[in-house]
């Protein structure tokens, strides 16, 4: 699916900020400053605001008195919020996905799937691959966008979005040897396509959930650091 083209200058630096806050471009806690970014964009500094208080209403920014916006700083204790909060939100989402999505949403998903499992999740470097980085966000994206509930959709993707800056941590994070994350996509789409909800709500919990346990390995020794 294309990306939808901005319509406003707000949206433009809306957008490109976002991008460079998912893409560790702009690391967590970083300094969001209103005369940096407007000459950047060449828009005004109004124009800058309303797009950063656009990213803090979706967590991925934080607006401090006086201060004014930074990226969402990563913490353990956050971390687990935003797992806990996950967890409800997208088997919510999933189950009302299965329950109403038609046959073009079930073709979606079976199509992003087909996309991630043939993305190699690594360079020849050993560093995750922003392209299966990209395809992992579009399979679980297309699984919940049978939900008709928008509300409920937006939600569960600002979720995921400030999950995403979490990635800072994975480069330290010990892969489970145990774990098959290629079979846990396949078992996801197989309960989706089977209309299983109960099982689907599992398996998108679990996934989430070994997620977290694996960063929260790596994230002992880096918040000891500071």
């Amino acid at each position: 699916m294309a990306s939808r083209i901005p319509t406003t200058r707000s949206e433009l630096v809306y957008e490109k900020v976002r991008g460079e806050i998912l893409h560790g471009t702009l690391p967590p806690g970083s300094r969001l400053r209103f005369v940096d970014l407007a000459n950047r964009f060449t828009v005004s500094q109004s124009v800058v605001r309303e797009a950063l208080v656009r990213l803090a209403e979706q967590g991925l920014a934080v607006a401090l008195p006086q201060q004014g916006f930074r990226v969402r700083a990563l913490s353990l204790a956050d971390l687990h919020e935003l797992t806990e909060a996950r967890v409800e939100i997208e088997a919510l989402v999933v189950r009302r996905a299965i329950a109403q999505g038609d046959l073009p949403w079930e073709s979606s998903v079976i199509a992003a799937h087909h996309t991630l499992a043939r993305t190699p999740r690594t360079t020849r470097a050993g560093k995750i691959n922003e392209e299966w980085v990209d395809a992992h966000e579009a399979f679980h994206a297309a699984t919940l966008r049978g939900c008709r509930n928008g509300t409920l959709l937006s939600v569960a993707t600002s979720l995921r979005e400030a999950a995403s800056l979490y990635r800072w941590w994975s480069g330290a994070a010990a892969p489970d040897p145990d774990r098959d994350i290629a079979l846990e996509h396949r078992q996801i789409l197989d309960a989706v396509i089977a209309r299983d909800e109960v099982t689907a709500m599992c398996l998108i919990a679990q996934h989430i959930q070994r997620t977290t346990d694996e960063l929260s390995a790596a994230a002992v020794p880096l918040e000891a650091r500071g």
